[in-house]
C-alpha cells in the first residue's frame, strides 16, 4: 500500500500546514523527497481552502478571498531531477476525501474575479453537487446526473528565478495597459494571504512579495484545467530547479471543456495516488517548452451529443478576425439559450456547461473572418429529451428551484 506523504485536515486552516503553499517561487522549501520510480499518495484541500460551505447561500462565493488560492500540496522533490529534465507523472488513482463527499460550482461576481461569461452573469451564485460513487447530481440543478472524471485542475513544477521574473514582468506589462479594468487583466503578486510552505521570517516575506499567483497556466503547467488528466493519465513536466518541486491541487469531480464558470467544474477536496519517473535531458530531446500529456483511458461514455456552433461575431454584432475566444463564448451562449427553453434558468444552464463533461472544439480557424468553435452537449446526462422536434420543447422545470444568488451587501 502506498504511503500518504502529504495529509490535510479539512477542519484546520491550510496556513498551519507547512506541506502546502499557494504561490509559485523557486525558494519554497521541498516538503517531501521521493526517488524516481516511487509511488505515493498526496491529499489536497479544495482550491479555496474550505471557504465555501454546503448550504444555499452564495455569500461565501461573493466574498471569497481570491488571494488565498490555490492551495497546493507540495513541493515534492524528486531526487536526481535537474533543470532540463522531464518529470513523468503517472496518475494511478484519484478520489474524494471521505469527509467531504460533495463539491461546489460557482460564478464569481464581476467585482471579484468575474469569469468567461461575467457580462451575462455578473452576480455571485453557487450550486452544491453531491457525489454518488462515480455519479453526481445537484439539488440546485434538477434533471441532470452524470459520471465524474476526477482530475487535478492544477499540477506543475516550481519555476526557476529567470522564469519567475519573466512571468511577473510580462503579466505586469499586460496589467498596466488597463490597470482599472474590472475584472483585472492579471493577478499580480501580493503578500495578502500568501502561504509559502515552510518558509519563515524575512525570506518568507520577500518571496511572498514576488511569488507568482497560481491563477493562470504557464510554461510549467499550473492551472491548465484539463479534464482528461484522470486516473491512468501521464503528465510530462519540464524541470527548472534541482528536485523539480512538483505540486498539485484544485481537484475537480467533473468539468466541461474550458471550465467556463471560473469557480468552475465541481470543486472538491481529495487525494491522488501518483508515481514519478525522470527522463534525463528530456526537454532538449523532445523540444519541450510546455508540458505534454497522455489522457486517461477512462472517460464517461457519452456517444450522443447536441452540438452548438459559435462564430467570431460578438453579442453586439461586432465582427472579429478569427477570434476563437469569442466564437466559443457564442457557442456557450447559444447552448444556454437553448436549455432555457426547457425550463432551466440561465444560471442553471450555465452551471451545467461548467460542470458536465461537455466537449469544446476549435472547429475552424482558416475561413476569414470567422473562426468557428463548437460546444458538444451530451444528451444522456438529462432525464428528458432535449433534441429539437416538430412539437417544440417541453418544459420540464417550473422555475421553483434555482441556483442561490448572493444577497446584496
Amino acid at each position: 500500500m502506498a504511503d500518504t506523504l502529504i495529509s490535510v485536515d479539512l477542519s484546520e486552516n491550510p496556513h498551519t500546514n507547512e506541506k502546502v503553499h499557494n504561490r509559485w517561487h523557486p525558494d519554497i522549501p521541498i516538503a517531501v523527497w521521493v526517488e524516481p520510480g516511487d509511488d505515493f499518495k498526496i491529499e489536497t484541500y479544495d482550491w479555496t481552502g474550505g471557504q465555501i460551505a454546503n448550504d444555499d447561500d452564495a455569500a461565501d462565493v461573493r466574498d471569497v478571498e481570491l488571494e488565498q488560492v490555490h492551495y497546493l500540496s507540495g513541493p515534492i522533490g524528486v531526487k536526481g531531477a535537474e533543470p532540463g529534465d522531464l518529470l513523468k507523472v503517472h496518475i494511478l488513482d484519484i478520489g474524494a476525501k471521505e469527509e467531504m463527499n460533495w463539491g461546489f460550482n460557482g460564478f464569481f461576481s464581476k467585482q471579484n474575479g468575474g469569469g468567461f461569461l461575467t457580462e451575462h452573469f455578473p452576480e455571485a451564485q453557487k450550486s452544491i453537487w453531491d457525489f454518488h460513487g462515480m455519479f453526481t447530481s445537484s439539488r440546485h440543478v434538477p434533471g441532470v446526473k452524470y459520471a465524474g472524471l476526477i482530475h487535478p485542475g492544477l499540477i506543475g513544477c516550481l519555476p526557476d528565478r529567470k522564469m519567475l521574473d519573466m512571468w511577473n514582468t510580462r503579466e505586469k506589462a499586460l496589467f498596466d495597459t488597463e490597470p482599472d479594468r474590472v475584472p483585472q487583466l492579471a493577478a499580480l503578486p501580493t503578500t495578502q494571504a500568501a502561504h509559502m510552505g515552510a518558509m519563515q521570517g524575512d525570506a518568507r516575506a520577500a518571496a511572498a512579495a514576488e511569488g507568482a499567483r497560481t491563477v493562470p497556466p504557464r510554461e510549467h503547467g499550473g492551472n491548465c484545467d484539463i479534464k482528461d488528466l484522470s486516473r491512468g493519465s501521464t503528465c510530462y513536466f519540464p524541470v527548472y530547479i534541482d528536485g523539480a518541486g512538483l505540486s498539485m491541487g484544485d481537484l475537480h469531480f467533473s468539468q466541461g471543456d474550458g471550465e467556463i464558470t471560473f469557480c468552475g467544474a465541481i470543486e472538491m477536496a481529495g487525494w491522488l495516488h501518483i508515481q514519478v519517473e525522470l527522463i534525463k535531458g528530456g526537454m532538449e530531446k523532445y523540444g519541450i517548452r510546455n508540458p505534454i500529456f497522455k489522457p486517461s483511458p477512462i472517460t464517461p461514455k457519452y456517444d450522443d451529443y447536441l452540438i452548438f456552433e459559435g462564430i467570431s461575431v460578438d453579442e453586439d454584432g461586432g465582427q472579429h478576425y478569427l477570434d476563437v475566444h469569442i466564437a466559443y463564448r457564442q457557442a456557450c451562449l447559444n447552448a444556454i439559450e437553448y436549455l432555457k427553453k426547457f425550463g432551466y434558468t440561465g444560471a442553471q444552464a450555465y452551471a451545467i456547461l461548467g460542470t458536465a463533461p461537455v466537449q469544446g472544439h476549435i472547429s475552424g480557424v482558416v475561413d476569414i473572418p470567422n473562426a468557428c468553435a463548437t460546444l458538444w452537449l451530451p444528451n444522456e446526462i438529462f432525464d428528458f429529451d432535449i433534441m429539437p422536434g416538430a412539437d417544440g420543447p417541453t418544459k420540464h422545470l417550473d422555475g421553483s428551484v434555482d441556483i442561490p444568488l448572493a444577497p446584496d451587501l
